[in-house]
């Protein structure tokens, strides 16, 4: 499916009053709603090691609060994950990562669209059980998970793992290269039965800031390739490398200058800590792209 970003003369009212229901009665941001407005996830770390926020949300009772904060603030889809993928990260058991997680999601499940963040098909299967109708999979292999469960899946990017991604990565061309093993993975999604396949360059997964910087300054060849595609710049350390040595939780200015860089440059939706003054932005470049759009398709 090829999101063109054509809008209808009358674009519809944003944000859409409901969502319609998968198979399970599940809530489902349509894929459709990329092609007229972008979508903002919002991540909930049920983890005590994250990068931004590790450990703020570790007790279940608070990364529900977290989700439903989120979910007031207006993100479309809520992005839960047990096992961190910070550089150096170490891996977690499934039994605990699913101990993590299913309890957050079986609270936020028919409020929201949920997605979950992990590597362990085990995982993503108990996460689709609690409510969850989102694969986010940083090791693209978990497609046939999806196909199973029927629901969507979003391929990362990520050069080797968590835990040595970042000791020297290298590409003879990494716009290409990521692009061809985007590519592949979704065709093999696709293959698979898999109905919403989604795309993310990995921007941080194994990648230098020059490497990072090339991916975003060509997120528009990603976008023509034709799946939707999903970029996570939030808070990220090359943030603080091209502005100066900020905490992670104090780098809203660059999140939100990332963001509203991608979705100019078509794509479909934005992963984000910060999802209130990202919800705005997202508006605001909605507005602009849908509204002279639609104008002058009127014309």
């Amino acid at each position: 499916m090829k999101i063109t970003g054509v809008c209808p003369k009358n674009p519809p009212v944003w944000p859409p009053k409901s969502y319609p229901q998968d198979r399970q009665g599940r809530a489902i941001a349509p894929i459709h709603l990329v092609a007229v407005f972008p979508l903002v996830m919002g991540v909930v770390n049920v983890t005590p090691d994250s990068f931004s926020d590790g450990g703020q949300f570790l007790d279940p009772g608070a990364a529900i609060r977290h989700g439903l904060a989120l979910i007031e603030q207006g993100a479309d889809i809520v992005d839960v994950g047990g096992e961190s993928t910070r550089p150096g990260a170490e891996p977690v058991s499934a039994a605990t990562e699913r101990a993590r997680v299913v309890p957050v999601l079986e609270a936020l499940a028919g409020r929201v669209r949920l997605s979950i963040d992990t590597t362990k098909a085990e995982v993503a299967e108990a996460a689709i059980e609690a409510g969850a109708t989102l694969v986010n999979d940083v090791s693209a292999t978990l497609w046939p998970v999806a196909a199973a469960g029927g629901v969507g899946w979003v391929a990362m990017h990520m050069q080797g793992t968590p835990r040595t991604m970042q000791h020297s990565p290298r590409y003879s061309d990494v716009v290409s290269e990521v692009r061809q093993f985007l590519t592949a993975r979704a065709g093999q999604a696709r293959e698979a039965g898999v109905a919403e396949v989604w795309v993310d360059p990995g921007i941080g997964f194994g990648k230098t800031l020059e490497h990072n910087l090339a991916l975003l300054c060509s997120l528009r060849t990603l976008v023509s390739d034709g799946c939707p595609v999903v970029v996570g710049t939030s808070r990220k350390s090359f943030i603080s490398a091209l502005l100066g040595a900020a905490p992670p939780d104090d780098r809203l200015e660059g999140s939100l200058a990332s963001a509203v860089w991608a979705l100019t440059q078509g794509v479909g939706m934005v992963r984000v800590h910060d999802v209130a003054a990202t919800v705005q932005a997202a508006r605001l470049v909605a507005q602009d792209v849908a509204v002279p759009r639609a104008l002058a398709g009127a014309s």
